[in-house]
């Protein structure tokens, strides 16, 4: 089998499958990912919607990975997408947030494998993991170091939990990978071929 092609910039989920020994190569896509409507439905749409667009330039029969994180943010009782915070100013306001509570960490799979010329590929997987992620309380010193080590940059939810951001949690229900941005364990039950 040829190597996954990983349909996605993101350096965590290159160095999750690094990690994980999974022969692959990466091929980022250009497309404009949408941001409306339910949080989970959008991150496997724009899952899809990365690796078909891969796919469409890869050789026949090509399996390709895309893959979309979203922070679920239900504090104000309405579900909503929280994206990455444009600046300190912003990132300091999500870690308050989630000082002391919970919040929901959704990330997409798609694999998809390419097709003809003039044919569509097919999509063998597309589907969401999500992961329950429960923050301390955290004392206002506690932000200010945080937010001045930068690893909110281009973080959603302007926390990495794979790095210092793991001193910010207290716990987790489900899969670690999933808040780091690729959904092993389903992956794993789904599609094993890919991972081995």
């Amino acid at each position: 089998m040829s190597p996954l092609v990983l349909a996605s910039g993101s350096p965590q989920r290159r160095a999750i499958l690094e990690t994980l020994a999974v022969e692959h190569r990466v091929h980022v896509p250009d497309v404009e990912e949408g941001t409306e409507g339910d949080p989970v439905r959008v991150a496997v749409q724009n899952a899809v919607l990365k690796a078909r667009a891969v796919a469409a330039r890869e050789p026949v029969g090509t399996f390709v990975l895309g893959s979309d994180t979203v922070i679920v943010d239900a504090s104000d009782g309405v579900e909503r997408a929280v994206g990455k915070p444009a600046d300190a100013d912003g990132a300091a306001g999500m870690l308050r947030r989630w000082s002391g509570a919970e919040h929901r960490v959704a990330s997409a799979a798609a694999v998809v494998r390419s097709a003809g010329r003039g044919e569509e590929p097919s999509t063998l997987l597309a589907e969401a993991d999500t992961t329950l992620v429960r923050f301390r309380v955290l004392t206002a010193d506690d932000v200010e170091w945080y937010v001045g080590t930068g690893e909110w940059r281009e973080r959603a939810g302007g926390y990495a939990i794979q790095l210092r951001g793991s001193l910010l949690v207290e716990g987790i229900e489900g899969d670690w990978w999933t808040v780091v941005g690729l959904p092993v364990a389903l992956l794993a039950r789904r599609t094993p071929y890919l991972l081995r």
